[in-house]
């Protein structure tokens, strides 16, 4: 009896099963699983077209050495590969230093979070970049412009394809960020063998897919953003990305708990995966790298979104302060520079990025049974950890106080080094002294009071110091840090810290 090849797929993640259900045991949702087939594959036994007399091993060496052959590793060469910049200093640095001929990238995020703005915009970018090269690559030589080929020509033109927008819609967005370029071609199609067509037509040097799960193949079965539909639409723009050796950009859906929509493999196949972040109240967003075969997966970017469209943020460090760090004794900061109780700044790990965070805290008398724990940017349990800590170990009793805590523009302070800034604004804001703007805290809190030392410790301070800041509380030092214009203080127990902080 031939094996059925009849799956059920849900329309939200793209979970599969042999078996219907009526509630999707991945994302929980009832009424999204629906049934479809999976087309047959077609037979490519080598075997069986063998020609009468010949073996089988026969037929599958031929093939083998037709199609190649195994190389020993010292006799294979390496390339340099001339790497596509993409415009924004930001994004290359994610990458791994630009855009890899043949790579393709996922770009996944949020709806609405920007990521079709960024494409769009980075298309501009590298559309006015290749019609400037082939512009002066005629001038310089004009018998080999007459003399080069068809395709060395459309290398110079980037492909947008969107499955979500028409081409007017995508030419007004253009027109508001300044991406309009003539040699920018765009395409409205969600039929897989048009987008390929297009591409290999044009052969440009880029070309971009909005979105994955928007386009749809005709060849096998599914619904659009289905398991099957998303798999066979990634290997065939893959397979078309290596062969005429062009980068692919994908635009990817998620999912509502942040997972990228269709089946895990699609994150398997691709060469670098991006998760584009950011929250709808700020205009800040921050591009990091889940997966990067050319590069480190540690690097973030930093961008800012506005009504002109994008703008990459080189040096984030004023996004998360209220007020410049600057000196004291110059005029234009006589009136920014004034210390409030309350604020502490620390310095966070992004990444390889070190990007400092300001934490503000309200202590107030709660009028209710129950105190209240008011958070922005900061875990709630660690909140209450650390006001249990200061209650027993730094003498300032706050359990009975209603508590508001929050960063600034948006920044997250959940990593262990945010501890010390955290309780410094909270002492600050309940002994009404505050602590110099210059001043920054960094450490992790213990259950015993200790301060511990946080990795990359030298790295944030130095950052510290580029920024302005002239004194540091820390932790103890395994080995001794030195660094101009910054005085650095070691403390053991969070006493100790508070007395350094608040004299």
């Amino acid at each position: 009896m031939a094996k059925s090849n009849v799956q059920y797929v849900c329309s939200e993640c793209g979970w599969d099963s042999p078996k219907w259900v009526g509630r999707c045991p991945n994302c929980g949702q009832w009424g999204t699983v629906e049934e479809f087939h999976e087309p047959k594959a077609a037979s490519t036994t080598h075997a069986r077209t063998a020609a009468p007399g010949r073996t089988a091993r026969t037929t599958a060496a031929s093939v083998v050495s037709a199609q190649s052959e195994a190389t020993p590793i010292t006799e294979v060469t390496t390339e340099s590969v001339t790497r596509l910049a993409t415009g924004f200093s930001e994004f290359d640095r994610v990458l791994g230093g630009g855009i890899v001929p043949g790579s393709v990238v996922l770009i996944a995020g949020e709806p609405g979070i920007g990521k079709s703005t960024l494409l769009l915009e980075t298309a501009g970018n590298i559309a006015r970049d290749v019609a400037h090269n082939a512009s002066a690559a005629r001038n310089a030589d004009a018998q080999s412009a007459r003399n080069a080929d068809a395709d060395e020509q459309s290398r110079s033109t980037v492909l947008y394809i969107s499955g979500e927008e028409s081409q007017a819609q995508i030419r007004l967005r253009a027109s508001r960020i300044n991406a309009v370029e003539p040699n920018l071609l765009l395409a409205s199609t969600t039929d897989l063998s048009t987008a390929l067509a297009l591409i290999e037509q044009h052969k440009p040097a880029l070309a971009i897919v909005d979105s994955a799960q928007t386009i749809v193949s005709q060849d096998v079965d599914g619904i659009s953003g289905g398991s099957t539909q998303v798999r066979e639409v990634a290997s065939a723009l893959i397979d078309t990305a290596k062969h005429f050796d062009i980068p692919v950009f994908l635009v990817g859906h998620v999912t509502k708990d942040g997972q990228i929509a269709g089946p895990r493999t699609l994150e398997h196949l691709v060469d670098v995966v991006c998760q584009f972040e950011g929250d709808a109240q700020t205009a800040l967003r921050m591009l990091r790298a889940v997966k990067n075969r050319f590069g480190p997966t540690d690097e973030v970017g930093c961008f800012d979104m506005s009504g002109e469209g994008i703008e990459e943020v080189t040096d984030p460090a004023g996004l998360f302060l209220s007020m410049p760090t600057s000196d004291s004794n110059s005029e234009s900061s006589n009136a920014g520079d004034v210390s409030i109780d309350g604020t502490c700044v620390t310095m966070t790990l992004d990444g390889h990025r070190s990007l400092p965070i300001e934490v503000q805290s309200l202590v107030t008398n709660s009028v209710l049974p129950t105190p209240r724990r008011a958070t922005n940017g900061i875990d709630t349990s660690r909140l209450a950890m650390l006001v249990a800590v200061l209650y027993r170990h730094g003498g300032i009793a706050l359990l009975n106080n209603d508590l508001y805590v929050s960063t600034v523009a948006g920044g997250v302070a959940k990593e262990p080094a945010c501890d010390l800034a955290i309780v410094a604004a909270l002492a600050s804001a309940a002994k009404k002294k505050p602590i110099a703007r210059t001043t920054c805290a960094i450490g992790e809190i213990a259950l015993t009071g200790q301060i511990r030392s946080v990795p990359r410790i030298e790295h944030r301070l130095r950052e510290a110091a580029r920024l302005g800041f002239t004194r540091a509380v820390v932790p103890i030092l395994r080995k001794k840090v030195y660094i101009d214009g910054l005085q650095i203080i070691e403390v053991a127990t969070i006493k100790d810290a508070i007395q350094a902080l608040l004299k």
